[in-house]
């Protein structure tokens, strides 16, 4: 933080320093994102509970998702227009916000999903980053595995945790989305990609930020039982709380998914 007062000079060099302009993989929470996507190839967006893993989900189904402001009152004409179905709130019945109800509906072809986080998010980093995938739990391994042979060794990849909101709405930082970015960088660190060599330096990711190092070690911490700790979370309990224990259990289905989310023309699809 730059102290009150503070000579410009050195304030121009903080905000800098925050960019993370000497790694190719940088990590940062939903609010600085624009701060390390400046100059990024790819974003990676994390929201695990629960718009990257309803990605995941109807992909897996064939369906393709089209993210979307939230309580933006031209969604429901914005999927009139691109022939899909719009999803509500999990409260409001019917295809939701829900990984449990995209998987359990009849039909499932394309579908606008608003979401306050993860989608408003990447909905607005469509217009600044070249690429940006959808990643949770349950494809960051093959996201990882398809950046690794298809986006080119020195590109920059900004990985964003989405989080969650206060009533205030400052960022609340949700641990589940703090593992979901640890998953995906882990991925990447086990292709080798970032310039890692585990047997040089201290922690032999030169080309990682200590902030994708340090959310790959919260993930790493957590792998070993990652049911138990999306149910023990603040997001999980509030999930399970409210009727949607479901959707915390399909949310921690590690690497289950093959389909890799890349937002093309406004539209994820498979890849």
């Amino acid at each position: 933080m730059n102290a009150p007062g503070s000579n410009p000079r050195h304030t121009r060099t903080a905000n800098a320093a925050h960019w993370q302009l000497p790694y190719t993989v940088r990590f940062e929470w939903a609010p600085g994102a624009a701060a390390i996507t400046s100059g990024a190839d790819l974003a990676v967006v994390v929201d695990v509970l629960s718009f990257t893993t309803c990605v995941s989900v109807a992909l897996d189904r064939g369906a393709e998702v089209l993210p979307y402001a939230w309580k933006d009152t031209s969604a429901e004409d914005f999927a009139a227009h691109h022939g899909a179905q719009l999803a509500g709130p999990r409260d409001g019945g019917g295809l939701s916000l829900s990984p449990a109800s995209l998987r359990a509906a009849d039909s499932l072809d394309r579908v606008v999903l608003p979401s306050p986080n993860g989608s408003a998010l990447c909905h607005e980093l469509a217009g600044h980053v070249p690429l940006v995938a959808a990643v949770s739990l349950r494809n960051a391994a093959a996201t990882a595995d398809w950046v690794a042979a298809n986006v080119p060794e020195d590109a920059v990849i900004a990985v964003i945790a989405a989080g969650e909101r206060w009533h205030d709405g400052s960022l609340r930082p949700a641990v589940e989305d703090q593992i979901g970015a640890g998953a995906f960088i882990a991925g990447l660190a086990a292709t080798g990609r970032g310039g890692y060599d585990a047997d040089e330096g201290r922690d032999g990711r030169h080309g990682y930020s200590p902030e994708s190092v340090a959310a790959m070690a919260v993930y790493e911490a957590a792998e070993p039982r990652l049911r138990e700790m999306l149910h023990g979370c603040a997001s999980g309990r509030e999930l399970a709380g409210a009727g949607y224990a479901a959707d915390v259990d399909i949310a921690a289905e590690l690497d289950d998914s093959d389909a890799v989310a890349i937002l093309a023309d406004g539209v994820f699809r498979r890849r």
